[in-house]
């Protein structure tokens, strides 16, 4: 009797196994997406740690954001506009704010008098991980901006 019993329950027309079987799966995509958040929280939370000199990463985007404010054009800004574009909007004000702190970087240490079209595609490629060229020079392509005089850049 008890294995007929075992055997009714694991059959499909069991409406207690399908609940079952709905729960699980909806617990591993749970787990999942904690997991995939918790990657991102924790990738956030690295970048606020402070470094050797007392500030962190996020501090010192900060700093080159504000202190290169003033040199920023319409034109600096409608091409950075143009360069994060390819971002998924969730990501883009983040993508947005340390790209601009890359190329302000870069025009602060150059003792620009503006934000230039060089160094926004300098700063561009700089901020962008390695892992992404492949995806910044097809990018840069389609756009018919010239990237070959930074190719040094992406070989470092």
């Amino acid at each position: 009797m008890n294995t007929l019993i075992t055997v009714n329950l694991l059959t499909s027309n069991n409406p207690n196994r399908w609940f079952m079987n709905s729960i699980a799966f909806w617990t591993v995509v749970m787990l999942g997406a904690m997991c995939i958040g918790g990657f991102f929280m924790f990738r956030k939370f690295l970048k606020v740690l402070p470094q050797a000199d007392g500030k962190s990463k996020l501090d010192w985007q900060n700093y080159w954001v504000e202190r290169s404010r003033p040199l920023w054009t319409d034109e600096s800004k409608a091409l950075l506009d143009t360069l994060v574009s390819p971002v998924p909007t969730t990501f883009r004000d983040i993508a947005k704010h340390s790209i601009a702190a890359e190329i302000g970087k870069i025009a602060v240490e150059s003792e620009a008098s503006e934000v230039t079209r060089d160094h926004c595609i300098r700063g561009y490629i700089v901020a962008t991980p390695k892992r992404d060229y492949k995806f910044l020079i097809k990018f840069l392509t389609k756009n018919e901006i010239d990237y070959k005089p930074y190719e040094h850049l992406l070989n470092r």
